[in-house]
């Protein structure tokens, strides 16, 4: 039987986070109560991320 697994998306650029590339997570700066994640190319060229709960936008 095969299981799907899910993988986590960028939050900048919404692109799939596959298991062992060099990304970050990380509790949004300002609320505390979601979950950034931050691919490398999104982190290596500063694009902004938005939190959904909060809409605290980071570089």
């Amino acid at each position: 039987m095969s299981e799907r697994i899910s993988l986590p998306t960028c939050t900048s650029c919404n692109r799939p986070i596959a298991p062992g590339e060099k990304a970050v997570k990380f509790y949004c700066l300002n609320c505390g109560q979601v979950v950034i994640w931050r691919c490398e190319k999104c982190r290596k060229f500063s694009r902004d991320y938005k939190c959904i709960n909060c809409g605290f936008i980071g570089p």
